[in-house]
């Protein structure tokens, strides 16, 4: 694949994405440390919105028409969400990309990206 291939296009794709999503939530909805925070959500509908943001942020095809990550994690915020809730996911991004066997270098890519809205998700 060039060079100019986006992580969207190096990690597999729209397949990849759906499969990374749904692995993901699996692992978070089943952490004690954090699932709470999914207690009233419509996971459906969170799916959904999960798979156009990473598709997005990994440089696919922009359909994310959701609000900006400040406004949509205040509540979470005012529920406690914190550092160590952040890091939970990460954790279990990484985790997910590893058992979906997509290579470390772009993982550590992915990370970077989710990475990069940490203070605007805590509302720092």
């Amino acid at each position: 694949m060039s060079e100019t291939a986006t992580l969207y296009e190096r990690i597999g794709g729209e397949a990849a994405v759906n499969a990374a999503v749904d692995v993901f939530y699996r692992k978070v909805l089943n952490d004690y440390r954090i699932n709470r925070f999914f207690d009233n959500t419509n996971m459906d509908a969170q799916v959904a919105k999960q798979r156009a943001f990473f598709t997005m942020a990994f440089g696919g095809p922009n359909n994310y028409t959701g609000r900006d990550m400040r406004t949509v994690h205040a509540k979470l915020v005012k529920m406690g969400l914190n550092d160590f809730h952040f890091d939970v996911v990460m954790e279990h991004l990484g985790a997910t990309l590893t058992e979906l066997n997509v290579p470390a270098d772009l993982i550590r890519e992915a990370a970077a990206i989710a990475e990069s809205v940490r203070n605007d998700v805590l509302g720092k």
